[in-house]
C-alpha cells in the first residue's frame, strides 16, 4: 500500500524552529551493505544505487576503501565506481581510512572523501589501531592532499554518546575530536551514535558544543528505538543534514552492540509529516528496499517498509 492510498496529505504545515529542507545522506550503499555476513554482487549494489538515486537521494555513500581483509564486503570499490552510472546531480562520497584509501579513491576518480574518528580510546583502538590524539597525525596527511586534489571531505566521529567499553562519552570530549576534524579542513562533521544510546536531551547538549551548527550533520542507531526522537532534536537544534539507510540496513562491525541505522524511509515518513522537505518519492524508496530486502533474503528492519509494502 502506498502513500495515496493511505490518503494522507502531501504536505502538511511546516512546525516552527524546523529546517524547511532536510539533506538526506544515504549511507546503505556503505554502512548498510558492509554489516552484512554474506557478499553482496557489485551488479546488486549498482542496480541498487540506481535506484536510490531514482527516489531522489542525492547524496549516496557508495563504498568504503578500507582493506579487504577487515572488510570484505567492500572489497569490490573499484570495480563498482568504475560500472557507476554517475547522474548528473547526486554525489557519491566514499569512506577513506588512510592515505593507501586515499590513493584508490583518487584513482577512482571521486569528488567527495570521508575519513572516520573515534571519539573514545578504546574505539581508537580497536578501529583504528590508534589514539584519541594519534589519529590526527593519520588524517592530516589524508585531508591535506585530499583539498589539494579538489576533493570535499567529511568527517566522522564514532561513540559520540556511548561507548561499550567506557560507558558514557562527555559531550566535550566528542567536541573536542569534532573541531580537530574541522580545523584539519573537514568542510562537514557527523556525529554518530554508534551504539544507539543517545536520548534527545544529550543530542541537544552535545549540538550546543558546536558553535557552527551548519557544519554539523548526525548519524543514529535505533537499539533503544530513539533514532527518529533523536533526529528531531537534532532538527530543532539547528541540524539540516541528516545519516540513515534505506531499509535500517547496517550496524558496526566493530561494535556488536549496534544494531541497524535509521531507516531512510522511516525519516521521510516523519519529515513528511513535519512538511520537511527531502525531495524523495517515499513509494520508490520503499520499492527499493523491499527489493533489496529480497536480495538480502531477509526482511527490512524498516516499519515504514513493512507498513506500505506489506
Amino acid at each position: 500500500m502506498g502513500t495515496r492510498e493511505l490518503g494522507l496529505p502531501e504536505k502538511v504545515a511546516s512546525v516552527h524552529s524546523l529546517p524547511e529542507r532536510v539533506t538526506i545522506w544515504e549511507v546503505g550503499p556503505r554502512d548498510g551493505l558492509q554489516n552484512e555476513k554474506s557478499i553482496v554482487p557489485v551488479e546488486v549494489k549498482l542496480e541498487f544505487l540506481d535506484r536510490l538515486a531514482d527516489s531522489g537521494l542525492t547524496t549516496l555513500e557508495a563504498t568504503s576503501f578500507v582493506s579487504p581483509k577487515w572488510v570484505p564486503q567492500l572489497a569490490d570499490a573499484e570495480q563498482l565506481l568504475a560500472g557507476l552510472d554517475r547522474r548528473e546531480g547526486v554525489r557519491y562520497p566514499v569512506l577513506v581510512p588512510n592515505e593507501r584509501g586515499l590513493d584508490r579513491a583518487l584513482e577512482a576518480g571521486v569528488s567527495h572523501i570521508a575519513i572516520f574518528a573515534s571519539a573514545t580510546e578504546t574505539f581508537a583502538k580497536k578501529n583504528l589501531n590508534s589514539t584519541v590524539d594519534d589519529q590526527f597525525a593519520m588524517f592530516e596527511p589524508v585531508v591535506t592532499r585530499a583539498r589539494a586534489a579538489g576533493l570535499d571531505v567529511r568527517g566522522y566521529v564514532s561513540m559520540c554518546f556511548g561507548d561499550p567499553w567506557e560507558g558514557a562519552v562527555p559531550a566535550a570530549q566528542v567536541a573536542g575530536v569534532g573541531k580537530r576534524l574541522l580545523d584539519l579542513g573537514c568542510s562537514q562533521l557527523s556525529l554518530g551514535d554508534t551504539i544507539g544510546v543517545a536520548t534527545a536531551g544529550q543530542v541537544e547538549t552535545l549540538i550546543g558544543e558546536f558553535p557552527d551548527v551548519d557544519a554539523l550533520a548526525v548519524h543514529f542507531h535505533d537499539t533503544y528505538g530513539q533514532a527518529l526522537a533523536n533526529t528531531l532534536a537534532a532538527l530543532r537544534s539547528g541540524v539540516s543534514t541528516v545519516d540513515s539507510s534505506a531499509g535500517g540496513l547496517g550496524g558496526c562491525p566493530y561494535a556488536e552492540s549496534a544494531t541497524g541505522n535509521l531507516a531512510t524511509e522511516d525519516l521521510v515518513w516523519m519529515l513528511d509529516g513535519l512538511g520537511v522537505e527531502t525531495g524523495v518519492d517515499l513509494d520508490a524508496l520503499v520499492a527499493t528496499s523491499k527489493w533489496m530486502a529480497g536480495k538480502l533474503g531477509r526482511p527490512s528492519p524498516s516499519r515504514v517498509v513493512n507498513a506500505l509494502a506489506g
